[in-house]
């Protein structure tokens, strides 16, 4: 038992703990209250389910509106909560509520869950993620109950509200629009598009931006500025791409007004961050728009918040790095600051590690879907960087097609290094400190 004990690492603790969650939940999934025909989910179906809940994707085997009965979704609902925020969050928070004291063991699952650099302060951070995440699902609720009243009526209002501000906060993409429609009726709607991409990209920023911000500094950490530079960019940039390549197509913006092909632009390309919702039909876009969108889901939101991809601060090392290189520049300088040895490795051992991942998926999907092959990259990229985008073939995956995407989210969510630290054994101190002597190969 001690033996045991010792070997759970945090890392193994977080992902045993996401597993157990995912399956309580599928199994939940198949009992005939959760759907409407009083069958319940295939295991396999239900599996899928709980696990792009969990993961916060919002990829769907089956349409949630007509599917599940108010069972079903509140138990969707509910999983999207806890893996948006995470178990352990949820764990402190009933653990404060009974007034038990949180340990050091626990405070390193905290800080593994939040991908914090040290514990210093991590109790305080989870208090300031619960507060920042239910003021911001509260505020949204509101404004899209009072938007929507008028078209549903106050108590439908209010359920939608709710529903579509927790999924949207935590990036799942799940909607109750019904016929995998998402938000397409709702293209040219100020309202539900502003209020649905404040509170994605909040929730993408990441929880310690979230906390620098309503702080209210003078002046903000490195870290704030560069997610929030560089997020602002790509969204640009993506707004940019669409607007122009699908101007005049005729499946997409074509039709649209100006002002609502600039607000289309504007949500399709920043929920490629990881928030899965689409006002377009994502199946008529141009294949230029589809690998552009492709790009920004693999790179997606930013470290400790609720959306996935290989993370914006990733993105920004790596380019700086190769930028570093061609430089002959021995230093990655950002910003008048030199960023460490380590930041830099391990900036490349997550973008390599997530691009085998997406080619090994691309490459079984490709063989066992009957789909070409830009349709089954986009559903990898998007089930590896937690987006939910879809460009129709999520329902007719074969059970191959189902349990590779299951994975893939699974990873993504968790992220390829973290279940590198689970599958790895831990090397003696000594070795480990260990300098061979050095010999060049030649590279390029």
């Amino acid at each position: 038992m001690d033996a045991i004990e010792k070997n759970m690492t945090p890392s193994r603790v977080l992902v045993l703990g996401f597993a157990v969650v995912i399956l309580v939940g599928a199994l939940l999934l198949t009992l005939p209250q959760a759907t409407q025909d009083e069958m319940g989910l295939s295991f396999l179906n239900a599996l899928f389910t709980a696990t792009s809940a969990v993961c916060v994707t919002g990829l769907v085997v089956v349409d949630t509106a007509t599917t599940f009965t108010h069972f079903g979704q509140w138990v969707i609902l509910i999983l999207i909560q806890i893996g948006g925020l995470g178990f352990m969050t949820f764990a402190t928070l009933f653990a404060m509520i009974l007034g038990k004291k949180i340990t050091l063991k626990e405070r390193l699952l905290l800080q593994e869950a939040l991908n914090q650099v040290s514990v210093e302060g991590i109790v305080r951070l989870t208090k300031s993620v619960l507060v920042i995440s239910f003021a911001f699902e509260a505020i949204g609720t509101l404004i899209l109950t009072l938007r929507w009243y008028s078209d549903f009526g106050w108590s439908k209002a209010l359920y939608y509200g709710l529903f579509h501000s927790v999924s949207a906060f935590n990036n799942a993409g799940f909607d109750l629009m019904g016929n995998f429609s998402s938000l397409t009726a709702f293209v040219g709607d100020p309202v539900v598009n502003l209020v649905i991409m404040l509170l994605f990209i909040s929730g993408g920023l990441g929880f310690l931006v979230m906390a620098d911000l309503l702080a209210h500094r003078k002046k903000f950490s490195l870290h704030t500025k560069i997610v929030l530079l560089v997020s602002g960019a790509l969204i640009l940039l993506g707004t940019v791409i669409i607007l122009i390549m699908e101007f005049a197509n005729p499946d997409t913006l074509g039709p649209l007004p100006i002002k609502t092909k600039v607000l289309a632009s504007l949500f399709q390309s920043a929920t490629t961050r990881t928030a899965g919702f689409n006002t377009l039909n994502l199946a008529g876009l141009y294949d230029t728009t589809l690998l552009s969108m492709i790009v920004l889901m693999f790179i997606g939101a930013s470290p400790g918040g609720t959306g996935g991809g290989i993370k914006t601060t990733t993105f920004i090392a790596i380019a700086l790095s190769v930028l570093s290189t061609y430089r002959s520049n021995p230093y990655v300088v950002l910003q008048g600051r030199t960023l460490p040895k380590d930041v830099i490795q391990k900036a490349w051992a997550v973008t390599t590690s997530a691009l085998f991942l997406v080619f090994v998926i691309l490459s079984i999907l490709s063989h066992t879907e009957n789909s070409d092959l830009m349709t089954v990259f986009f559903e990898v990229t998007s089930a590896f960087g937690t987006v939910g985008l879809s460009l129709g073939i999520t329902p007719t995956l074969s059970e191959v097609g189902k349990m590779a995407i299951i994975l893939t989210m699974f990873i993504g969510r968790l992220g390829p290094l973290t279940l590198a630290f689970v599958l790895s054994q831990k090397r003696d101190k000594q070795e480990a400190h260990i300098k061979y002597p050095d010999e060049r190969i030649m590279i390029g």
